[in-house]
This record gives C-alpha cells, structure tokens and sequence, in this order.
C-alpha cells in the first residue's frame, strides 16, 4: 500500500517523463525506464480492457479502480500533463536560447540511462546482440528522416497521437520527434500553449486508442522475450543519439506557422567545425557540465528509485 510519500515521487516521475515528451529527440518511455516504473505502467494500461470496462457499465468503480491499478496512473498521469502544460513554454525557450546545454544534459541522461537499462540484460547470445544492432538501426533511421508538410485536419491529428504514443512509451524513441517527422509537433504544441481544446481533447484520443493497443504488445515481450526486448530497447536509446548531438549544421530552413525562419534539415559537427561555419561559440565547457548534470541526474534517480523499493 503506497503512502502520501510514494504517490508525490510518482507524480515527480511522471512530471520528468512530461517534460522529456515534449523535446523532440529525448523520450518519456526512457524516463519511466530509468525510474523503475516502466513496466508497471504497461501492466496498468494493459489493464483497461473490455472485462474492466463491463465494471464501469455495473457501475462497479472501486473494483475498476483496483484492477487498473487507479492510484498509480492518476499519480503518473497528473505529472504527465503537469508538466506538458507548464514546460512547454520554459523548454520552448530554452530550445531556442540554450539549444547546446540543454541537448547536453540529455545527451549525457540518455548514455547513462541506455548504460543501466543495459545491466537488467542477463543473457548475452548472439539474438539479444542482433536485437540490440536492430534497435540502433532503427532509432538512428527514424531520428535521421525529413520531416513532412501533412494536411492539419483533426482526422491526422487523431491518427498522429496513435502513432507518437507508440513511441512515447518506447525508451529512446521520442514521440514528439515522431510529431515532428509527421509534421504535427508545432501544432500539438501550440495547442498546449494555447488551451486549443478540440485539437488537443482529438490528440489525446488518438493518444489513448494507440497507448492500450502498444502497452499490450511491449508487455507480452517484456514477459516472453525480455532479454532481446531490453536489448532492443537500449538499442533505441543508442541510437537516438543522432538525434541528441548538440553541435548541428543547418542544412535547410523552413517558414513555421508564424512566420518565423526555423530549421528543417540539420547535420551533426565537432564543436570545432560549428565556430568555423557558424562563428558562435561552441560553450564546450558548459556542454560538458551540463552533459555530466544528466548523468549524475539519472545516477540520483536510480538511487532514490532503490531507496524507496527497500523502504517496507
């Protein structure tokens, strides 16, 4: 039985993972992993099927609320959206005056936490190897595509918020770089920003059929093939990297829906090469702090995360 205690470092965990959503590139799933939640968080949304469903129709809620484990998704939940609601526009900013630092710090939070999900490993063959280069692969393809101009009509906004929780849920894959790749990551933001309740009540729709269709397939791996399942997750988390690299070289920009001249295609460089062609400074030294911020951040997490399993 969980106490005040438990249920606040919940909705900590869960305002860590709404935050790392947000940013394109970094993924809520490797938050839930590294925090001990992950797969809690799948058997819970596994739980909300048809028999739980017949309770509500009963009328039977206390029971609903037991199986689906109530507490601990309301908990994880209220980060979730606590923190979309209010970092959207903090990390908005930051993206835009702060870019090296931040992809840093969660450069340095990716490779350590691709590190400790990498320990949960027991088995070492040749299958959990080749499901580790297939997830490196595949990661590193994703956060390489182009970005697409798609139609803005709440029909793929729905079918967008299927396709970004598969992701959101999945360590190293980002679902909001998914958005991006879908053409949808300004809008769903700017739907945050703005309270736009249509697109976003669509959204989380989507959102919703997507997740208790995903969770059940990461689940049944989990339990049959868990070894090669972790592997290939890590293998995400390595390969999204790419994606992650702080020094970039603008390759194309775009026009956003403001107005304003963004960047569309991107290169990653040496710090070196980014003074050459862009003449700004590189902030070598702060990357370097910030990138140990978020291994010691994640190292902090692991321990808080053993304390509170052996506490009674």
């Amino acid at each position: 039985m969980r106490g005040i205690k438990e249920y606040f470092l919940l909705f900590i965990k869960g305002m860590g993972m709404g935050g790392a959503d947000v940013i394109p590139g970094v993924s809520g799933g490797t938050i839930a992993f590294i925090t001990g939640i992950y797969e809690e968080l799948l058997d819970s949304i596994k739980a909300v099927n048809i028999n739980t469903l017949r309770l509500l129709l009963k009328a039977d809620f206390l029971l609903f609320w037991k199986l689906i484990n109530g507490n601990f998704l309301v908990a994880v939940l209220a980060g979730i959206l606590v923190s979309v609601f209010s970092l959207a526009k903090i990390i908005t900013y930051t993206l835009e005056n702060y870019p090296i630092q931040l992809w840093s710090f969660f450069f340095g939070l990716i490779i350590i936490s691709a590190l400790a999900v990498a320990r949960e490993i027991k088995e070492r063959d040749w299958k959990v190897f080749l499901m580790l280069v297939i997830g490196i692969a595949f990661a590193y393809f994703v956060t390489s595509a182009t970005p697409s101009t798609t139609p803005d009509n709440l029909f793929f906004v729905f079918g967008s918020g299927m396709i970004a929780i598969c992701a959101m849920i999945l360590p190293g894959i980002s679902g909001s770089f998914i958005l991006l790749i879908l053409g949808k990551y300004e809008q769903i933001l700017t739907a945050a920003k703005e309270f736009d309740i249509t697109t976003l009540v669509v959204f989380a729709v989507g959102c919703a059929v997507g997740i208790l269709a995903f969770a059940r397939v990461i689940s049944w791996l989990l339990k049959h093939y868990h070894a090669p399942t972790i592997a290939i997750l890590v293998g995400f988390m390595i390969g999204s990297l790419n994606k992650i690299w702080p020094w970039k070289e603008v390759l194309e920009y775009r026009i956003n829906s403001k107005g304003e001249r963004v960047p569309f295609l991107e290169k990653n460089i040496l710090p070196n090469e980014y003074i050459e062609m862009t003449g700004n400074d590189p902030f070598v030294l702060q990357a370097l702090l910030f990138f140990f911020l978020g291994i010691g951040l994640v190292v902090v997490i692991e321990k808080i995360a053993k304390m509170t399993k052996q506490q009674p």
